[in-house]
């Protein structure tokens, strides 16, 4: 049992196991549990040898059902965790708990199980998990979360009468990911006032809500917040969270002031600010940072961070300094580039109306070019009016196999622009009625504004807002007076 624990990797567990057998330990279970753990649940063990050793058990238990339940409920095949549930259930001698429960939700998730769930649901109401342990309720949570049922997640919330800070930041994601921002603002407000102090992760999780939204006025208030917590001040994700919520409401130097005072800087720190100076303009900024980061705080760039640097040589025009960065990425800083940093690239060489030398380069790619790749080209084909070069590239988006029908769709709106500028009206005609039979509705686009603490929601084509007719005067007089300053 002991050369069980002690084994590091496949190899070393084989002969353990054969010791097993010679010896007779392979007909206790908890010897044999040992083996399962490992093979089950270590990233060196084998799922498929641990599922051979659970069919050799004789008297399985409650431990041994939950390893394998545990395992598969995140592998390739959460159906399988299912499978040893429902063997569970089968077995006279053994009967669910708390450690069973949790699994078999995030099973039900990763496998789009959204009926076995609920069921789930029920069980753990009969075994009197629903009120009594906190790891149960989380997980239902997360599972209505995974299966995007947002009212039955907010109804499994609101009845925990001992709500815990990991459930409302379990909440908060959940809005967050499905594009609720403010909603998820509104959980960490309302924990707030119920007197849950907010850990590191709850507060790095409500100021994202904060950047998403725009919503600078709450992401100051939480920066107060976090000045009078001592723990959080040090904490490199919440001090990369502010960076990022004062870069996407616009206030960079707020951004450099707390990112030049954070006591310990990550390469992810590193990379948002390096996106920020991307995003507002500072090129030369963005550049100096990747040898900023080496010098002062000996940390290397990963691939997000030299992504953010391409992006600003991007924005800036700085077709050279770019081409150096992506041919020397592997040799100066190992890392290979991918085809987010090809994409960059390729939009830069277009914006710089080289879009032979933007083919030349996708050609080159050692990888196949997913559509990103050929979309950046498509959109330099109609800044510059090439027909022919985006026939190609829709071909090719059209080509890739289990394509996104969004950027299928995309692509076709863009190449019958092209043709219409190009004068090809007949062409354009073609590709609007392939549109027209393919059914495709146009997202409407939507912006927000923060004014005086609150956050404004704006899409097309809609009059709701309460002040429409004032906002619609504020415009006009706007127009008034842009036409008489011409």
């Amino acid at each position: 049992m002991y050369a069980a624990q002690r084994c590091t990797n496949m190899h070393q567990l084989l002969p353990t196991h054969a010791l097993f057998i010679t010896t007779g330990l392979h007909r206790s279970t908890y010897a044999v549990s040992k083996l399962l753990t490992f093979t089950a649940l270590s990233n060196r063990g084998d799922l498929s040898y641990a599922a051979l050793l659970f069919a050799q058990i004789h008297t399985p238990n409650s431990f041994t059902y939950n390893t394998l339940i545990r395992a598969y409920s995140n592998s390739p095949h959460p159906h399988l965790s299912l499978h040893y549930f429902n063997l569970m259930l089968k077995d006279d001698a053994v009967w669910p708990n708390n450690h069973t429960f949790p699994f078999v939700l995030v099973a039900c998730a990763n496998a789009d199980c959204m009926l076995s769930g609920m069921q789930i649901h029920n069980w753990v109401l009969k075994c009197g998990l629903g009120s009594s342990d906190s790891h149960v309720k989380t997980a239902l949570i997360r599972f209505y979360l995974g299966c995007n049922v947002l009212e039955n997640a907010r109804k499994v919330f609101d009845e925990i009468t001992d709500l815990d800070v990991v459930q409302c930041n379990v909440l908060m994601t959940g809005y967050i990911q499905l594009g609720l921002a403010g909603e998820g603002l509104s959980v960490f407000q309302d924990m707030l006032v119920s007197g849950i102090e907010p850990d590191e992760f709850c507060v790095t999780t409500a100021l994202t809500a904060c950047a998403d939204l725009g919503a600078l006025s709450q992401g100051k208030w939480i920066h107060e917040y976090v000045k009078k917590r001592e723990g959080l001040v040090a904490d490199a994700f919440v001090g990369t969270a502010l960076v990022d919520m004062y870069v996407k409401c616009g206030c960079i130097d707020a951004a450099v002031e707390v990112f030049e005072s954070m006591p310990g800087r990550s390469v992810c720190s590193w990379a948002a600010m390096i996106g920020g100076f991307a995003l507002h303009g500072y090129a030369r900024k963005a550049v100096d940072c990747l040898e900023r980061m080496q010098v002062e705080d000996g940390l290397r760039p990963d691939g997000v961070a030299l992504l953010g640097v391409l992006t600003a040589c991007n924005h800036a025009g700085l077709q050279k300094e770019g081409q150096f960065l992506l041919d020397n990425m592997e040799a100066r800083h190992g890392i290979a580039p991918k085809h987010e940093h090809y994409s960059c690239m390729v939009d830069l060489l277009c914006k710089a109306g080289q879009l032979e030398k933007a083919l030349e380069l996708i050609r080159r790619m050692p990888m196949k070019p997913l559509a990103s790749v050929w979309g950046a080209l498509l959109s330099g084909c109609r800044n510059h009016n090439n027909v022919d070069l985006a026939e190609v590239a829709v071909k090719e988006i059209l080509l890739i196999e289990k394509g996104d029908r969004a950027e299928e769709d995309g692509a076709y709106v863009q190449l019958s622009n092209i043709y219409l500028a190009a004068g090809k009206c007949e062409d354009a005609g073609r590709i609007r009625k392939k549109i027209g039979d393919r059914g495709l509705k146009k997202t409407a686009g939507c912006s927000m504004i923060d004014v005086d603490g609150v956050v404004n929601e704006f899409v097309s084509g809609d009059v709701s807002h309460p002040h429409i007719a004032n906002i619609h005067a504020m415009l006009e007089l706007v127009s008034l007076y842009a036409i008489h300053k011409r």
